[in-house]
């Protein structure tokens, strides 16, 4: 028998509305400030060049992803709640706009001996952090009003693959652009940078917080013009947040007598800490243990973005075959087992036990990049980790849809939110507390390690999400 019930089907509209292919651009133009510079180009960036120290840098990163983790847990949920009382959302988007834009701007003037200091720079980081999820928990609660009944999942997916195919698209051609003219001779390379930079100056690096900028404000225009805003319910913004605040423990009541649901959400704090912190922080570990620079941290990206797909066609199969469940344990396990092995290299060394010495081995090609053994086995155990990441968010949720009964769907969702942001800040401080205390950026990585395990462990608690019969 089931452990699932079906939900009775409603009839889909054949196309996409203008707002929702609005809504679907937003959230991709949006999610471009993820990937260029929290992740992949200007984190490490800061940690390797503002900075100076790659242990230094990591440790100074983890603080910042700490403030506004902790900003984000103490403000989102209430904000959530509050904001279905009050009625619009594009009001307050404009203005997180109005605070994001100048501050991605203001990046392009970091520079190492001639622009803002690095507390000014990180303080921009934390605004940024925190404006940023303010603006996903608004933009998410407008896809039930954007999309049509029905369609909820579509435009949803639409708006990941939106977000993954503009970033990678945004990757390569700042890598075509600015990074490989005057490397490579390849064919359609240009000789020279565009628009002049050269990049002696870190210009690609720098040049990310104004192309997350133009993107993001480009994106916007459409979803303020056609994407439908929620109405004013009538009620002052005070009003909103007392009633906001009653649904946040009206929403935690819900948990009574669901045992199995409320041990998956706490496990999932866990092992959700430990790869947000995984994501977060895998551009500048990689970057400080490989001494990767611009061409290679871009080309590491495009990479990893491209083979995240692969997780969201990997966990729709594990769920069939094993349940969402253990699908979830798998992918945790799977992820745990490839970061192990992803710490113990390092450019002079494989796997922890074989040393590498690169003059003493010939290139493995000519060109300007991942020439190495220890490079390409980094890269390779890096792609599997991005799988892995993915399929586990998309099997997580097709595991509370399991658990929850079929007519609390909504009110678990929200607990579901609140448990991916209610600690998010954890592993962060746990990676600043182990990289300042052991002076490594391998030891700083080490308690994002046990947190998947723990997660991963917990998951044995949990009763239901087996395989369908």
């Amino acid at each position: 028998m089931s452990d699932v019930t079906n939900a009775p089907a409603r009839d889909k509209p054949a196309g996409l509305s203008k707002g929702a292919l609005s809504w679907i651009l937003h959230q991709g133009s949006r999610d471009a400030y993820v990937v260029l510079i929290t992740i992949y180009i200007f984190a490490p960036y800061f940690s390797r060049v503002l900075v100076g120290d790659p242990v230094k840098g990591q440790a100074t990163m983890a603080d910042i992803a700490t403030a506004f983790g902790l900003l984000t847990a103490l403000t989102a949920p209430l904000l959530g709640a509050s904001i279905e009382r009050y009625g619009p959302r594009k009001p307050f988007l404009i203005g997180i706009l109005a605070i994001m834009l100048p501050l991605l701007m203001l990046l392009w003037l970091a520079q190492p001996n001639d622009g803002p200091s690095v507390a000014v720079v990180g303080l921009v980081l934390i605004v940024l952090g925190v404006s940023y999820n303010w603006g996903d928990v608004l933009n998410n609660s407008l896809l039930s009003r954007a999309a049509e009944p029905g369609q909820e999942p579509l435009v949803s997916g639409l708006g990941y693959a939106m977000a993954n195919g503009l970033s990678v698209s945004l990757l390569i051609f700042m890598m075509w652009a600015f990074v490989l003219p005057g490397q490579v001779d390849w064919p359609g390379v240009p000789a020279a940078p565009l628009f002049g930079l050269p990049t002696a100056n870190h210009e690609p690096a720098r040049l990310s917080g104004p192309m997350a900028a133009g993107v993001m404000l480009l994106g916007a225009i459409p979803f303020l013009l056609w994407t439908r805003d929620a109405p004013r319910t009538g009620l002052s913004m005070a009003a909103s947040l007392r009633h906001g605040a009653r649904l946040l423990i009206d929403t935690l009541s819900n948990l009574k007598g669901h045992r199995d649901v409320a041990t998956f959400l706490g496990t999932r704090m866990l092992y959700c800490d430990g790869m947000t912190a995984l994501l977060v922080f895998s551009g500048l570990f990689a970057a400080g243990l490989m001494g990767w620079g611009e061409l290679e941290m871009l080309a590491y990206g495009i990479s990893l973005s491209i083979f995240g797909v692969l997780g969201g066609f990997l966990a729709p199969w594990l769920d069939r075959t094993l349940g969402p469940r253990r699908a979830v344990q798998l992918e945790i396990f799977g992820c745990l087992i490839v970061l192990i092995g992803a710490l113990g290299m390092g450019r002079d060394r494989i796997l922890y036990f074989w040393s590498y010495d690169a003059a003493a081995h010939a290139p493995l090609w000519n060109g300007p990049l991942f020439r190495t053994l220890p490079e390409v086995l980094y890269l390779g155990l890096g792609l599997l980790i991005a799988v892995f990441v993915t399929a586990q968010y998309a099997s997580s949720r097709t595991l509370l849809v399991r658990l929850a009964p079929p007519d609390r769907i909504a009110a678990f969702f929200g607990l579901f939110a609140l448990s991916g942001t209610a600690t998010v800040w954890l592993g962060s401080l746990l990676v600043a507390f182990a990289t300042r205390i052991f002076q490594s950026q391998v030891a700083g990585f080490v308690p994002i390690v046990g947190l998947l395990a723990l997660g991963a462990l917990g998951l044995f608690f949990v009763k239901g999400g087996n395989r369908e019969a």
